[in-house]
Parts: C-alpha cells; sequence; structure tokens
C-alpha cells in the first residue's frame, strides 16, 4: 500500500517460521496489492525492521521451537520489535490460542490477534486499517512536529501569555495575533463563550507597542445599562444618585495602553454613540462633566453575538462596527479543535495525574458547550473528588453519552453481550475496529469477550 505522507509504499514484515504458511500470507496479500516480505526467524525479523523505514506493520507467530506451544518466544520477539520500532503495529498468530492468552498480549501493546488458520476477509481487513491507521498517525505526528517547530519560532520572538494549544485552527489564530499585534488599528474578537477571547486579548496587548502600559478589562454584558457610560468614561460627584466623589472612567485607565471590551453586543446606544466618539477623536468627557478629554488607547473588543445580525436589527451601529472590526479574529469553539482537548485537561490537572482510555475518550467526545471554562470547572471537580494521581470519569462530572458530530456512534455507556457479538460481526471479527466503533481499548473489548463468553470465529 502507498503511504500519502512518505511517498513510499508501505511493507508488511511476516514473521514465521513455516515457509509454507509464510509463503501464503504473503501470496494473500499479494493478491490485495500489499506488498510483505518474510522473515523466517525472529532475529532475521528484527534485522529487517532496523534496516528498512518502509516496513510499516508486522505479522508475528508465537512459536519458533518446532513442539513449543507455550507462546514464550513469540513474546521475546513482540518485545525486541518493540524496542527497535516502538510504535509499529504487531498481529500474533498462532495455532495455539487462548481467549487469556490473547488478553495479556494485547494488554502488552498488541494491535490484534487472530488464530490459525485465518479467515482471509478478516485478516486483509485488519491489516488495511492498521496500515491507514498508521499512514493516519504519521500524517499526524509530522504535522505535531512541523506545528510545535512553528510555534517554538513564534514563542522565541512573541509573548503567547502561556497559551495552551495544539491545533493547527489555534495556531493560525495565534500566528495572526502576533502579526497584528504592532499596529494600532483596533480588533474584535468573536467567538463563544469561555472559549479564550480575553487569552488572546492579552497576547494582542503583551506583543503590541503599548505592552508596558496597563491592560483594562471591562465585562460591558455584565454592567447595567445605566452604568456603562459612567464606567467606560468616567463621572463627576453628583453626576447620579448614589455616587458622592469623582469616578475615573476605563478609558482613563487604560491611557497609554490596552483596552479590552467584552461582551460588546450589549453596549447601549448611547454608549456606542460615545464609544465611537472616543474611537474617531480619543475625545470624551465624564458623565456629568463638560470638560473635553483626550486619551491614547488601544481598544480590543470581543464579543459572542452576531453583530451582523443585530445591526440589520437596528440594535448596533454600523459605523461603529466598521470602526472596531479593522481586524477580525475569531476563536473557535473547543469542539472545533479537539486537539486542545488533553493538551488543556493536562495542564489544568498537572501533569503527573493519570487519566485512562474511558476518561480520555469521553474528554475528547464531549461537545462542551461551555468550551475551555467548562474543561477547567470540569478539571477543578475532578481535582477535588479523584483519589490521588487516579482521575475516574464520574470525578469529572461529565454526561459521558453525550458526544459530538462524528462520534455520535461510539458507545460510551456498557454495551450487552448482544450487542457486542453484532458489532464484531458488522467489523468481520476484526476485534481492532469493533473496538474502535465501540469506543473501547483492544484490552477492554476482550475482557468484555472473556465476561461473556464470546468466542471469535
Amino acid at each position: 500500500m502507498f503511504n500519502t505522507q512518505t511517498g513510499l509504499t508501505q511493507k508488511v514484515l511476516i514473521i514465521d517460521d513455516n515457509p509454507a504458511v509464510a509463503n501464503a500470507l504473503q501470496l494473500l496479500l499479494s493478491v490485495h496489492d500489499i506488498d510483505a516480505e518474510i522473515a523466517l526467524t525472529p532475529q532475521a525479523g528484527v534485522k529487517r525492521l532496523e534496516n528498512d523505514d518502509r516496513i510499516a506493520l508486522v505479522i508475528q507467530d508465537m512459536n519458533f521451537t518446532e513442539d513449543t506451544t507455550s507462546g514464550q518466544e513469540g513474546q521475546v520477539l513482540f518485545y525486541q520489535i518493540r524496542q527497535v520500532r516502538p510504535d509499529i503495529p504487531v498481529i500474533l498468530t498462532t495455532a495455539w490460542t487462548q481467549l487469556e492468552t490473547a488478553i495479556a498480549l494485547v494488554k502488552s501493546g498488541a494491535a490484534d490477534y487472530l488464530a490459525k488458520p485465518w479467515d482471509d476477509v478478516k485478516l486483509v481487513t485488519t491489516i488495511k486499517n492498521l496500515l491507514e491507521l498508521e499512514d493516519l498517525q504519521q500524517q499526524q505526528r509530522k504535522q505535531a512536529i512541523a506545528l510545535n517547530n512553528e510555534k517554538l519560532q513564534i514563542s522565541e520572538t512573541a509573548d503567547l501569555c502561556g497559551l495552551v494549544y495544539q491545533s493547527t485552527a489555534m495556531h493560525a489564530l495565534v500566528s495572526l495575533a502576533v502579526k497584528i499585534a504592532r499596529s494600532d488599528v483596533p480588533v474584535l474578537i468573536t467567538g463563544p463563550n469561555g472559549a479564550g477571547k480575553e487569552k488572546i486579548a492579552r497576547i494582542l496587548q503583551a506583543n503590541s507597542r503599548v505592552k508596558s502600559g496597563p491592560f483594562i478589562c471591562v465585562n460591558v454584558g455584565a454592567l447595567p445599562g445605566e452604568l456603562i457610560e459612567a464606567e467606560l468614561f468616567g463621572a463627576e460627584a453628583g453626576a447620579y444618585t448614589g455616587i458622592s466623589k469623582m469616578r475615573i472612567g476605563r478609558f482613563e485607565a487604560a491611557d497609554g495602553g490596552t483596552l479590552f471590551l467584552d461582551e460588546l453586543g450589549n453596549l447601549s446606544a448611547s454608549g456606542q454613540a460615545k464609544l465611537l466618539r472616543v474611537l474617531q477623536t480619543g475625545e470624551f468627557e465624564r458623565l456629568g462633566s463638560s470638560q473635553t478629554r483626550r486619551c491614547y488607547v488601544r481598544v480590543i473588543s470581543a464579543t459572542n453575538a452576531n453583530l451582523q445580525h443585530a445591526m440589520e436589527r437596528g440594535e448596533f451601529r454600523e459605523d461603529l462596527f466598521y470602526r472596531l472590526n479593522v481586524f477580525e479574529l475569531k476563536v473557535p469553539a473547543l469542539a472545533e479543535r479537539k486537539e486542545d482537548i488533553l493538551p488543556l485537561a493536562h495542564h489544568f490537572l498537572g501533569q503527573q495525574v493519570l487519566l485512562d482510555h474511558a476518561v480520555i475518550r469521553a474528554l475528547r467526545s464531549y461537545h462542551w458547550p461551555g468550551n475551555i471554562r467548562e474543561l477547567e470547572n470540569a478539571c477543578q471537580r475532578a481535582l477535588i473528588l479523584g483519589d490521588g494521581r487516579k482521575l475516574n470519569l464520574e470525578d469529572f462530572g461529565i454526561p459521558v453519552n453525550e458526544t459530538a458530530g462524528e462520534h455520535r456512534s461510539v458507545v460510551i455507556s456498557e454495551p450487552s453481550k448482544e450487542m457486542i457479538e453484532s458489532i464484531l460481526r458488522q467489523n468481520h471479527g476484526v476485534v481492532a475496529q469493533a473496538a474502535r466503533q465501540l469506543g473501547f481499548s483492544r484490552q477492554a473489548l476482550y475482557r468484555r469477550l472473556e465476561k461473556y463468553n464470546i468466542e471469535l470465529n
């Protein structure tokens, strides 16, 4: 099979001491356009792996000495392969198969376990799936390496304010933010609540020409309408009921720095008019004062609202929108950048905390409507409720049966015997493929086969 990433043909290495078996396997694979080589001894097989990077999968026997059925030789070979190529998928084959042995070997990291005589359809399907998966993982590894190199280059010249990400979507956003940070033009940051809009604003400030100035943040959406103007522009004593002394507004406080206006879509019509004037002239008056004041402020605004629709309804000024939206930075929802979920979770939990496969699957499958803020809260909850370094799915408090997009078919809850048998039939008995559809690791599926006394045909 052709590797789309390297441009080379992927090869399968067959390690079996029986030439008849090895030749039969090689012929079967050649019929399906899969290039295969044969090694008749473990030593020859390991040497081939050391010298040929094109080998992308190994099929190995478990016994190499006549009248030996323990599988110990195969286990030794398996660990030798792991030392040479830690990530290469390995399919184990033997005529002496027991479910207990299969479970033990798969727990050691084997890709799958097939009994002799094998089912041709099942074996070819398994191999093609694993080769495609290996090709995809190689692409992902190379993309991750390239992304990390680019992140390193950016971090050497820019302050990313501790932003944690691994997705190409966020990398493109950060790269653009750093590029426009040194300009003085206003920036509008859009995206759902909790997605990290303020963090992007802080990156803009940290890499701007006013980075030594103040960074003043005001949540416009959290202020009562009658207080928004006083909050932004200040107020003289007695300007309204309850104010007994002069109050400095956020624009004055941000003079020489950056003012971050969050939830901009909730700004009143009067507040919009005054904000537009400040952006145009740099001038404003405190509430209750006729004295005109001037300030130099870099304005960054953010909203989760659709300002285009608000303009169509007459709720947001068109001239203000285009004044603020010289550059728009769109922060994607966490569900749209799943590569960031686990790095963020480890950041919130601490690197010493262990997560099992069920937790990892659930974290990646959940749609996170509250985005990063919800993930951080879930991690804080897990740290409080969890027992030491190992956290269970229940500690996070997320609905495990809710999945996102393409993961809707994943079964997170405990499947019945009938469901497992049905999914095995759908996948022609290929354990790796059935496990992925069920949302389990191969080890977990083998445990359930043993529990329900399900035999692999």
